[in-house]
């Protein structure tokens, strides 16, 4: 039967982050990209407002006739481009987040999960990549950057611009293939499974761990734009719809307080480089600026190697001075409000 634009567009309101509508339209590597990223993380859902009828004109003319192989590569995109590095760097996040005490992670685990992710986007539409030469610019590229916690950057830019490089349109469907929903919604579950398992067990099984990585996490996001306070809260807006999505469907206020006060106490978790500097300063976690500022002038007279004739002393005032400044960058204005 011929896809219908209205009925696209009501999936793509109900469901549209979970990929309804690309399940409707038989683009199921789009579908599992939007349940994997809901939906692009927001953006790439309301991005598709303007593109539904050319979805729906593509799946129709899949099903009317069948489409004629191409020898030429399709156009370079750069929105698929960024996707392919933006996915490619989320998969290996959620790699380092629930697979990175397994054996090699640095070598293959986390190389492998974001050639992946980069091959997902390659695959997304009527283009598809070559997924063997994606993987090998990813096991090439991981020894280089072993252990950096910036590793996913390089890794995923590599991967991107060798899936660039080889991309391809995808050979013509069996014509019925988009019709056997229950073989496409296993492999799909397979997928989700394989993408959720891992992480679903970090959290269960680790929640405290996770907890303290994700507030760090949000915490030095939210650290960067300190000095750019319109550009923070709109940080803290993406970072609370979640919240909002759900008051809407269950009814509940709109703007109850609750989710934001959690919101805080995860952000004001301090990071164990803070506590260490607590520690030295000699300071409870709920100490004000104004007792870090006093035990600060205390132990820095006591520590200054003109002061104290201790050959340590030298050591343990760089020590303080260190504990001074981070304990004043978490007490900058406006980071949690």
């Amino acid at each position: 039967m011929a896809k219908r634009v209205l009925v696209a567009y009501a999936l793509w309101a109900v469901g549209g982050p979970l990929g309804l509508h690309h399940l409707y339209l038989g683009r199921d590597s789009h579908a599992l990209l939007w349940m994997l990223t809901l939906g692009g993380f927001g953006f790439g859902w309301s991005r598709e407002f303007l593109r539904i009828p050319a979805y729906v004109k593509e799946a129709n003319q899949d099903a009317e006739k069948e489409r004629k192989p191409r020898n030429a590569p399709p156009p370079v995109s750069p929105v698929r481009f960024a996707g392919q590095v933006c996915v490619g760097i989320y998969f290996g996040t959620v790699a380092l987040i629930g697979l990175n005490s397994l054996n090699f992670f640095y070598l293959i685990v986390l190389p492998l999960s974001m050639g992946a992710g980069v091959h997902l986007v390659s695959n997304v539409g009527q283009q598809t990549s070559d997924l063997t030469k994606t993987l090998t610019a990813c096991l090439v590229t991981s020894p280089i950057f072993y252990g950096s916690s910036l590793s996913p950057l390089p890794i995923s830019l590599a991967a991107s611009i060798t899936a660039t490089q080889h991309r391809r349109f995808k050979p013509p469907r069996t014509p019925g293939s988009q019709n056997n929903l229950g073989p496409r919604l296993y492999r799909l579950s397979l997928a989700w499974l394989a993408f959720s398992a891992p992480l679903g067990y970090c959290i269960f099984h680790n929640t405290t761990a996770t907890l303290y990585y994700l507030s760090d996490s949000i915490a030095a996001l939210l650290d960067i734009f300190w000095f750019l306070p319109g550009l923070r809260g709109a940080l803290e807006y993406i970072l609370l719809i979640p919240y909002r999505i759900l008051c809407v469907l269950t009814g509940g206020g709109y703007y109850d307080e609750a989710w934001k006060k959690v919101l805080e106490i995860l952000l004001r978790e301090y990071t164990e480089r803070e506590k260490t500097a607590l520690k030295v300063l000699s300071l409870e976690t709920e100490a004000s600026l104004e007792e870090i500022n006093r035990s600060y002038r205390e132990m820095a007279k006591t520590w200054h190697p003109d002061h104290n004739p201790n050959r340590d002393a030298e050591k343990m005032f760089v020590k303080v001075q260190e504990a001074y400044e981070v304990l004043l960058r978490w007490h900058k204005p406006h980071r949690f409000t």
